[in-house]
């Protein structure tokens, strides 16, 4: 996966320095990588800090700044070369990278907030174990309460927190009444993800429990066809522990296996919570597919 990577920066970067103002085809840098558009968005996000399309971002107006300094063309000029039909554009998106106009750049050279070329290296630790099992599902549905929610990629997630609070007990009881496969329990579902996983990008939010057969009415349903998973097996603080592995799924188990990601959701399990003292067992699923 990291050779994926920097094939897909040196596809990014070739694009941007023959055509600035062209729109960068993630589908066919994935594709010509040899992944998916959904993994190499997911593993890029996760591991540079930032999604590609930010970065992508980032690089088209380090360079137009260097235009900027360097040569003689109108501001207007350099625009257009960037995509861009106006300068008032082109300022917009300039002030939003570097945090002054285009004009202050001509006129002082800068400051500048320059983004350099990602380069991705693979640091093999292995010093924590990740409990990890695949398995194939059948064609399955998963039935609750759903919701729309704001990404938080750190500590609870209080809109998440608050939607499970206004369930009534003798719902969560109900539901667990249809669980007849895996996952098992109540679950969290994180469904219709950004595909960078930006902060703050909304997705749907469903607790709820896995089955095969009809649903009652009034329950909202995601249909989830059958496939492969991931599993890892979390214990410790929650949601510290979970949220540590799942960060490491991209950093150190995707890049070290033959699985990428596929679409779908991505499913908690609680098997074990222990409230008072914040710790709880999970098992975190993720929808995958041979490399």
């Amino acid at each position: 996966m990291i050779a994926v990577l920097n094939l897909a920066v040196e596809d990014v970067e070739s694009q941007l320095a023959s055509d600035p103002a062209a729109h960068v085809a993630v589908a066919v840098i994935a594709a010509r990588s040899g992944t998916t558009e959904h993994h190499l968005r997911r593993m890029f996000a996760s591991l540079a800090g930032m999604p590609l399309s930010e970065y992508v971002r980032r690089r088209r107006m380090a360079a137009a700044a260097a235009e900027l300094v360097n040569a003689e063309d109108s501001l207007l000029t350099v625009a257009v070369r960037y995509g861009y039909g106006s300068t008032e554009a082109f300022g917009r998106a300039f002030r939003a990278v570097h945090g002054v106009s285009p004009g202050d750049v001509r006129r002082d050279g800068g400051p500048l907030r320059t983004q350099p070329r990602i380069r991705f290296h693979l640091t093999v630790e292995g010093s924590i174990p990740m409990d990890t099992r695949i398995t194939t599902l059948p064609a399955i549905r998963l039935v609750g309460h759903a919701t729309r929610v704001p990404l938080v990629h750190d500590g609870i997630n209080p809109h998440i927190a608050d939607h499970v609070a206004s369930i009534e007990v003798q719902q969560t009881v109900r539901l667990k009444s249809l669980n007849d496969t895996e996952p098992s329990g109540v679950l969290g579902v994180s469904d219709d993800l950004d595909p960078d996983r930006t902060e703050g990008s909304e997705c749907t939010f469903l607790h709820g429990v896995a089955t095969t057969a009809d649903p009652p009415e009034g329950l909202d349903v995601i249909e989830v066809p059958a496939g492969t998973w991931a599993v890892f097996r979390t214990e410790g603080p929650h949601p510290a522990a979970l949220q540590e592995v799942w960060a490491a799924t991209a950093t150190t188990w995707f890049p070290s296996q033959p699985w990428r990601l596929r679409p779908g959701p991505e499913i908690v399990a609680t098997l074990a919570l222990d409230a008072e003292a914040a710790t709880a067992t999970c098992e975190l699923w993720l929808p995958v597919e041979a490399g």
